[in-house]
């Protein structure tokens, strides 16, 4: 259970970037899943880094994840899902100046190690380096008023929001691009019957990207206003698990083969079971949310082996897909702007917390907005 606990909250963010103040307010994580949002010193930026006046950040089941289960020391401030204004520049600093607008990633590869010569870039040592903080460990320090980017953040993870795109929007940019590296690594085509288990904000950004590719998409998940919008978004079939046979469905829809990709696109138990089900003989399954350490997977080897089909994984961004994300998110073609269903500011966390663990019927992608005070 996370538990957030509360300090003195006066404003003390200036508008006016020349006035960084001393102090600033944090979403700090203090270990046994306790988060504080507390007032604790402004980060100091060093040569080649920049100082960000954090305007939004998006909430991410990878953070909470590691609050819930105490999976790293505390204390940190997380949040990764970042887009501000440039605040501070250090020196030798040319590409940005204060008054940018722009969306950080929180992690870039070496581009020169053996993972990163076969562009396994989540693979990378440099990559595994989280490249900004709001102080102590760095862990992203989106849920904070700014956070310090790192020199090697700042020479290739550091995107310019054009005008006209709000901050909110920019948000999405890092958890697009890992969509979008899952499904350039799954290569539907265009005649391909694809099936997504899950119709989270991630989920919906896959139901979008894979329809761009020409393929038919099939959607599941529990909450019907999910698998409206999913429609809305690129599903030519949509159907909730809890009343609908989803394998006989896709069955169905084949000439009884299954499907020939399958996302599974969230994480409940026998789900990875499910997509082996909605498959045909030689299909490939994603697994994009099975990211714990402690979740286990069981399968028929039959299933597998004499039906060949190719289990595996994808797990986050690619920096050669991070100019097209961007461009994907700023551009409008995708109708991005429908997943954001909560803008919450720094001191209602804990409520972003609690709708992003146990969603209900209008609730998707929760963006926090640290400037904000009610």
């Amino acid at each position: 259970m996370l538990r957030v606990c509360w300090e003195s909250l006066l404003p003390i963010a200036d508008s006016d970037l020349s006035a960084i103040p001393e102090t600033m307010h944090a979403a700090v994580y203090r270990g046994e899943s306790v988060v504080s949002v507390e007032e604790i010193p402004t980060p100091a930026i060093g040569p080649g880094e920049i100082l960000i006046r954090v305007e939004a950040c998006g909430i991410c089941h990878t953070d909470l994840k590691k609050i819930e289960h105490n999976l790293l020391a505390p204390p940190r401030v997380y949040g990764h899902e970042t887009a501000g204004v440039v605040a501070a520049v250090g020196s030798g600093v040319t590409k940005f100046k204060i008054g940018d607008r722009v969306v950080a990633f929180h992690h870039i590869p070496c581009r020169k190690c053996f993972y990163c010569r076969r562009k396994n870039y989540a693979q990378c040592a440099v990559y595994k380096r989280v490249g900004i903080t709001a102080g102590f460990e760095p862990a992203g320090g989106g849920f904070a008023q700014y956070v310090r980017v790192m020199d090697w953040i700042v020479e290739e993870g550091v995107e310019l929001i054009p005008d006209g795109v709000s901050f909110e929007r920019a948000t999405l940019v890092e958890p697009l691009n890992t969509c979008l590296k899952a499904v350039v690594q799954c290569d539907p085509q265009p005649d391909d019957f694809v099936v997504i288990l899950g119709q989270g904000p991630i989920g919906l950004m896959f139901t979008m990207l894979t329809r761009r590719t020409g393929a038919r998409v099939a959607v599941s998940d529990t909450i019907p206003e999910r698998l409206e919008l999913a429609t809305q978004s690129g599903a030519e079939f949509a159907w909730n698990p809890r009343s609908v046979d989803v394998a006989a469905e896709a069955r169905s829809l084949t000439e009884g083969r299954g499907a020939d990709l399958v996302i599974v696109a969230a994480s409940v138990p026998g789900i990875v079971q499910q997509a082996i089900a909605c498959s045909r003989p030689g299909a490939r399954i994603l697994l994009f949310a099975q990211t714990s350490a402690t979740e286990r997977i069981e399968a028929s080897g039959a299933d597998l082996c004499v039906g060949e089909r190719t289990l595996f994984g994808c797990y986050s961004a690619s920096i050669d897909l991070q100019k097209e994300s961007a461009e994907l998110v700023f551009g409008g073609e995708l109708p991005l702007e429908a997943l954001i269903s909560h803008r919450l500011p720094l001191v209602k966390i804990r409520s972003g917390f609690d709708l992003a663990l146990h969603p209900g019927p209008k609730s998707l992608k929760i963006i926090v907005q640290p400037q904000r005070w009610s």
